[in-house]
C-alpha cells in the first residue's frame, strides 16, 4: 500500500500563508487523486479517512481538556 502522506499536506495547508496557497494545496491534493489509478484511489481514501479520524480525536481531546480546565 502506498504512503500518500496526507499530515504533510495538512500542515502545509495550516501554514499557508494566503488563501490562494491553500487552494493550491487543495488543487494538488486533488490532482494527485485523479491520477490515481482505482485500487490506489482506494487505499488513498481508506488513509483519509483514518487521518480525518485521528484529527477530529485530537481535536476533541484538545476541546474536552480546556473545556475542563475552564470549569476548574
Amino acid at each position: 500500500m502506498k504512503d500518500f502522506n496526507l499530515k504533510s499536506y495538512h500542515i502545509r495547508a495550516m501554514n499557508a500563508s494566503s488563501e490562494a496557497e491553500k487552494t493550491a494545496i487543495n488543487q494538488e491534493l486533488k490532482d494527485l487523486y485523479e491520477s490515481l489509478p482505482a485500487e490506489d484511489k482506494k487505499d488513498f481514501n481508506e488513509q483519509l479517512q483514518s487521518f480525518l479520524i485521528k484529527e477530529m480525536a485530537t481535536i476533541n481531546s484538545f476541546y474536552q481538556s480546556t473545556k475542563e480546565e475552564n470549569l476548574n
